[in-house]
């Protein structure tokens, strides 16, 4: 059976970012700010306080990524509560929370989630033109996945 996932012209947008990379993300945020004023930000521990204050809007906030905002954030992806994930990721220094990182791109990536990890995907998605406009999301059947595993 096909499921479907309906975005809404207004989507709901996580950003979340390493600390080598939090300046990266401000400046993106801070040069699309008015983009993203026509959708609902959603933001781990200390980016989501910088970007209410950047932006002077609303962020909704979750804990920092180590102490558990990043499995936040991924159990909003599964449960339809984030459409769109920008992840700006330090690939060139190790994390003491790789594992969470590795996690929440997995669950993205399961729930059929758009998800930017760099500054030019991130301009290439919020620009466009599928942005402005209700979206359909296909999501995947796991069902034969789990029966499989059940079976063993």
């Amino acid at each position: 059976m096909l499921k479907i996932r309906k975005l809404n012209q207004r989507k709901r947008i996580a950003l979340v970012a390493h600390d080598n990379k939090k300046k990266d993300l401000i400046e993106w945020a801070e040069f699309n700010r008015t983009v993203l004023a026509r959708h609902a930000v959603i933001a781990t521990g200390i980016i989501g306080k910088l970007m209410g204050d950047e932006l002077d809007r609303p962020v909704k906030k979750v804990l920092s990524g180590p102490l558990g905002g990043d499995q936040q954030i991924g159990s909003m992806i599964a449960t339809g509560e984030i459409d769109l994930l920008i992840f700006f990721w330090d690939p060139m220094e190790a994390q003491p929370h790789d594992s969470d990182v590795k996690a929440l791109l997995r669950v993205a990536i399961a729930w059929n989630c758009i998800v930017a990890c760099d500054r030019a995907t991130a301009d290439f998605v919020l620009t466009s033109p599928l942005m402005l406009d209700e979206y359909q999301i296909q999501l995947s059947d796991y069902g034969s996945y789990f029966r499989r595993k059940i079976e063993k």
